[in-house]
């Protein structure tokens, strides 16, 4: 049996991968930690690999969740990786973002300030639908503060530049945090956005079991 490692978005947690449905594998998830004092991504993504007890497994990521999975594939040897809404180098970060992170923007902006903003967040995550609102608002209530201001800079000063060759990325062509202009994806979901994986979970589970059955004989 194969087993599939997941790691979820900024500050989420299994929840997010609670309509993934894969006969035959055994899935696990790979749970956040708080970040050492100016801790880089390499190493955050070295002490997650702490997590994972199966040699090459197949790592799956949402957003920050995806670029994390790009640095530990990077340092162990895994079967697959793929990412969903996410990105797998810097280029593929907004222009918005990569001026924030080299302005350090982020720091001149408490992370309670960003309680004013929620109306806008939610529109950029694309929720539709009050489960989804309460959801991510948990998320939000409960983010621990050294971790969300250390992934927020993570997130904007990541400077990788070549993705693994094992690596399969989804994407919706209506996400609105990284947008599908500066992304070339494996697999595009018409209408998806930031939250597909939980509004269109239905194609986006047919894209991961279509790239896991080609890859079932290998």
């Amino acid at each position: 049996m194969k087993h599939i490692y997941c790691i979820s978005g900024f500050g989420a947690d299994e929840r997010m991968f609670s309509k993934f449905q894969f006969p035959g594998y055994e899935i696990h998830f790979i749970k956040w930690i708080t970040p050492e004092k100016n801790e880089n991504i390499q190493s955050y993504a070295k002490r997650l690999i702490e997590q994972i007890h199966h040699n090459n497994p197949i790592l799956i990521g949402l957003s920050f969740g995806g670029m994390i999975c790009v640095e530990i594939g990077r340092q162990i040897n895994t079967y697959l990786i793929i990412i969903i809404s996410s990105i797998k180098s810097h280029t593929e970060l907004p222009l918005w973002m990569r001026l924030s992170g080299m302005l350090k923007l982020n720091r001149l902006l408490p992370m309670r300030s960003y309680k004013l903003i929620q109306p806008l967040q939610d529109y950029n995550m694309g929720i539709r639908s009050t489960e989804e609102k309460a959801l991510v608002h948990n998320y939000r209530k409960n983010i621990d503060r050294v971790y969300s201001n250390w992934a927020i800079n993570a997130i904007l000063n990541w400077k990788n530049t070549v993705a693994p060759e094992n690596l399969y990325h989804i994407h919706g062509d209506g996400d609105r945090i990284f947008s599908i202009k500066r992304i070339k994806p494996d697999y595009t979901i018409n209408k998806g956005g930031h939250l597909m994986i939980l509004n269109k979970s239905e194609e986006v589970n047919e894209c991961i079991s279509s790239i896991l059955r080609k890859h079932s004989d290998c």
